[in-house]
């Protein structure tokens, strides 16, 4: 009865994750969009359609899970999401977005150096994931590694400068430039 319920269970079963597609000309185009945009709104708009890309599994099994390990992280079932991202980093590997999301849940419960981990592997597989870019940047912030926070989420506001995340680089902010002398 076990192996039957294993076998059925989305993200479990025999079945094997199908390669994630190759969304890079789709994210420099949405890159390029973002950094060309001129109002608040556009900005914005570019940004969403960011997340619509990275938040598309690779099949209908792996987007059963992200979905519901989304739903247990927006009610706060940090336990439930943590098992749910689990089951996808373990069925879709090459996913990026199972390890970004597992990654945000470890930040989270303040566990930076699993979430470190995490993001470490989400940009291995999806380099332009801003998201992971930025999560890292605080991450390492957190981790007190201030110099690399600062570099990181540099990177990520040079890709999407309507990161809300941007205003930590300005002067007087946590990653904002180094003092000067007097």
């Amino acid at each position: 009865m076990l192996i039957l319920a294993l076998a059925l269970s989305p993200a479990i079963g025999f079945a094997e994750c199908p390669a994630p597609p190759d969304v890079r000309s789709e994210m420099l185009n949405l890159i390029a969009r973002s950094q060309a945009a001129q109002t608040y709104n556009d900005g914005r708009r570019a940004s969403a359609e960011m997340w619509e890309v990275w938040l598309r599994a690779p099949d209908e099994a792996a987007q059963e899970v992200l979905d519901a390990g989304l739903r247990r992280r927006d009610s706060y079932d940090f336990a439930g999401a943590l098992a749910e991202f689990d089951r996808l980093a373990e069925y879709c590997p090459d996913y990026a977005e199972g390890f970004n999301q597992r990654a945000y849940i470890h930040f989270l419960q303040e566990d930076y150096e699993a979430a470190l981990v995490d993001l470490d592997i989400a940009l291995d597989l999806q380099p332009l994931h801003i998201a992971a870019q930025s999560g890292r940047a605080l991450t390492l912030m957190n981790l007190g590694r201030i110099d690399e926070a600062r570099a990181q989420l540099t990177e990520a506001v040079e890709n999407n400068p309507w990161l809300s995340e941007a205003a930590l680089l300005a002067e007087g902010a946590p990653l904002g430039p180094k003092g000067r002398d007097i």
